[in-house]
């Protein structure tokens, strides 16, 4: 019994050692040696600081910054707990939103949904469009638009609202991808993003889409995939060539403080 069971417990020692230990290490130095910013995760730093990754997304939401796509990765873009909002294009908490109530009976988000997405989008970037209720109505005491409002009136079978941007916009830009955390934007996205993020930063919207036109990347070996640009590497270069002199007016949510740069926010 022990002489039949020899070979095969000397073949697992034997493949445990080559394919569990020399392999990897083998394949680590060579990675290391070759390839090491990719090796080591593809980070970014900024005066010493690591500010993220170039392969994984982050949330910018202040108008002096380009904005990632959307992400449903826990509460957005965490890295701990990638994935999708798993709803299908026919889903209609997908395209109109939907709420619910907390433990203390106010009416809360649970999804915003791509009509939402797409009203903030256009009053975020100045992007014309028509609206069957003027967004006023939707608006709370700061002026701020009130998303549970604009949900319910998408919702409302008898007198549904109806938003309709007047330009085409991109589906990057309302559409979060299967991980949650996909670094890039097109191109068509950061051009309708330019002329907020010069504003906000007092330049013109020239230069903006100059330094978009310099991080876009072509597809890999020019046929593989699509023309993007990483939002990360794009808002650094940003920071570096057009720095806020006074703070910039502070958007619906914070991702970095007024004013302040992405390298001293971490």
């Amino acid at each position: 019994m022990i002489k039949e069971l020899g070979p095969g417990l000397r073949l697992t020692i034997a493949l445990t050692i080559l394919t569990g230990l020399i392999y990897p290490a083998v394949m680590t130095g060579v990675s290391e040696t070759i390839f090491p910013h990719q090796a080591n995760g593809s980070l970014i730093r900024v005066d010493g600081k690591i500010v993220g990754s170039s392969l994984i997304g982050q949330s910018f939401s202040k108008p002096q910054y380009f904005h990632p796509r959307p992400s449903s990765a826990g509460s957005g873009y965490d890295a701990t707990q990638s994935g999708g909002s798993n709803l299908g294009p026919t889903s209609a908490k997908l395209i109109l939103g939907a709420t619910t109530t907390d433990g203390k009976g106010k009416e809360t988000v649970s999804f915003d949904g791509l009509d939402d997405r797409i009203v903030h989008y256009c009053v975020d970037n100045d992007v014309p469009y028509e609206s069957s209720i003027p967004l006023d109505r939707f608006k709370d005491a700061q002026g701020n638009l009130d998303d549970v409002k604009l949900i319910d009136a998408f919702n409302d079978s008898k007198n549904p609202l109806v938003f309709t941007p007047k330009v085409s916009i991109p589906s990057d830009a309302v559409t979060g991808s299967a991980s949650g955390l996909d670094p890039d934007i097109s191109p068509a996205n950061a051009e309708l993003q330019a002329a907020r993020v010069a504003k906000a930063r007092g330049v013109s919207s020239d230069q903006i889409k100059l330094l978009v036109a310099q991080f876009t990347h072509r597809p890999d070996w020019g046929f593989i995939g699509e023309p993007r640009v990483n939002v990360l590497e794009l808002n650094i270069a940003l920071d570096q060539r057009f720095p806020l002199s006074t703070p910039a007016p502070v958007n619906k949510s914070a991702d970095a403080a007024s004013g302040r740069s992405i390298a001293q926010e971490r």
